[in-house]
């Protein structure tokens, strides 16, 4: 990803432009395809499609990072009220070798870097210590996979001016070529970003921090996770949550992913058929991204 977004920027010429536009109509495929597939398994009920369209509506009407967090949590709240289920479930527990004493401290810096961040770029308002803020907030906001990590970074660095639209969807369509966790679009996002002049260093810092407060949040978690486990009102928490983070990723869907890379016709069955062979031929991402970027080459040419 690093090297992608290195090389992305010395791309010129027709055939360079037509496989960056064939990878923002990826992304919209994929993006679709992410939305399609999370809303037949998180939102099975009018109950949770009613949350995961209220999460749509408070995303919209607050935009950025406060909306979406804002979303969760109304999501999570819904779950508690409308998504009970009352099932005695068979728990086993599973052997967690991490203390609660470490569980705690991790907890500690997690919380103390979520919050402690935004005090030092009011302080101290570095590209640094902007960049660090700005990715471990991405990183500590996800929820409910990966996919999720594209409107919060959109928020993040694309409104900020770091990144142009263009070349944030170009590299979440160049991210779905390599395997991996979808967090390592961070690389490419820090390799290609105005502050600390991109490059290694901007990658590797922005890689760093987006997977530190996930890495925080786990060894925190773990001590009570069997305790979890067992909780009604836990479960409830999260399937209201999930249903929210369907909102959140369809509402990203729309703007910035369509409206970025849908111009015209063209675009629109461009993405279609990654959509299709995606959902009905079930071919792997890295497929579609070749596919696509074809497409994206001999729509620029004719």
């Amino acid at each position: 990803m690093v090297l992608f977004g290195l090389g992305a920027t010395l791309l010129d010429g027709p055939v360079s432009e037509g496989i960056i536009h064939g990878l923002k109509v990826t992304a919209v495929a994929i993006v679709a395809h992410a939305v399609w597939g999370m809303a037949r398994s998180l939102c099975p009920d009018r109950q949770r499609a009613g949350i995961a369209l209220a999460a749509v509506f408070i995303v919209i009407l607050a935009s950025g990072p406060l909306g979406q967090v804002v979303a969760i949590v109304v999501g999570g709240l819904g779950g508690m009220a409308l998504c009970q289920t009352h099932h005695e479930v068979i728990v086993h527990d599973l052997p967690m070798p991490v203390s609660a004493r470490v569980g705690h401290m991790a907890s500690l810096v997690f919380c103390a870097l979520l919050i402690g961040l935004p005090l030092l770029v009011w302080l101290t308002p570095s590209d640094i210590v902007l960049v660090m803020d700005a990715f471990y907030r991405a990183g500590a906001l996800v929820f409910g996979g990966g996919h999720v990590v594209l409107p919060l970074l959109d928020a993040e660095v694309v409104e900020s001016g770091w990144v142009s639209a263009d070349e944030f969807l170009t590299g979440y369509g160049g991210a779905q070529a390599v395997p991996g966790p979808l967090f390592t679009f961070a690389a490419y996002l820090g390799a290609v970003m105005a502050p600390l002049g991109g490059g290694l260093i901007g990658a590797a810092l922005a890689l760093l921090m987006i997977f530190l407060p996930g890495m925080l949040l786990l060894l925190a978690i773990l001590p009570h996770w069997n305790r979890f486990r067992r909780w009604d009102n836990v479960q409830a928490l999260m399937r209201g949550a999930n249903a929210a983070v369907v909102g959140i990723l369809g509402a990203a869907l729309y703007h910035p992913v369509w409206t970025s890379a849908v111009l015209g016709a063209d675009e629109f069955v461009l993405a279609l058929t990654g959509f299709l062979l995606l959902s009905v031929w079930k071919m792997p991402a890295w497929i579609v991204v070749i596919v696509l970027a074809i497409g994206g080459v001999l729509i620029t040419l004719v």
